[in-house]
């Protein structure tokens, strides 16, 4: 071997001894204190979102009209899909049901290529939640 490579070896190997060495040295304690509150408000983020009230994202709507044929709608929906949460909503005097909630009109228009196989009057839709606060 020439001197060169022995001496990087030597500094390598030094470097290791000392990096070893130093963090054995070291010791110490993490208390992380949380406030009870941040699971109570993440579980309530958890089912908002769930329940599509949290976001004014794209959703997909199958159906307008009455109380009756909304639910056998959803009941329809909930039988063939799962993957997408669906509910109803009502807005005087129709009743509404909307499925997904989507951040991008990307994502829901891939799943409503899915949905309109079974249910060819679906479209896509960004609801404005908060109709009511704006009066």
């Amino acid at each position: 071997m020439n001197s060169k490579k022995i001496f990087k070896t030597l500094i390598c190997c030094l470097l290791v001894v000392f990096t070893f060495q130093s963090t054995l040295g070291q010791t110490g304690t993490v208390t992380v204190s949380e406030n009870p509150k941040i699971p109570k408000l993440l579980s309530l983020k958890k089912e908002m979102e769930k329940d599509n009230k949290l976001t004014d994202a794209f959703t997909i709507q199958l159906y307008y009209g009455t109380l009756n044929r909304a639910n056998g709608i959803l009941r329809e929906y909930r039988n063939k899909y799962a993957k997408w949460p669906a509910s109803i909503e009502y807005e005087t005097p129709n009743y509404k049901v909307w499925v997904g909630n989507f951040n991008s009109r990307l994502d829901a228009d891939r799943a409503l290529i899915a949905i309109q196989e079974n249910f060819p009057s679906a479209f896509v839709l960004r609801p404005n939640k908060n109709k009511k606060e704006e009066k």
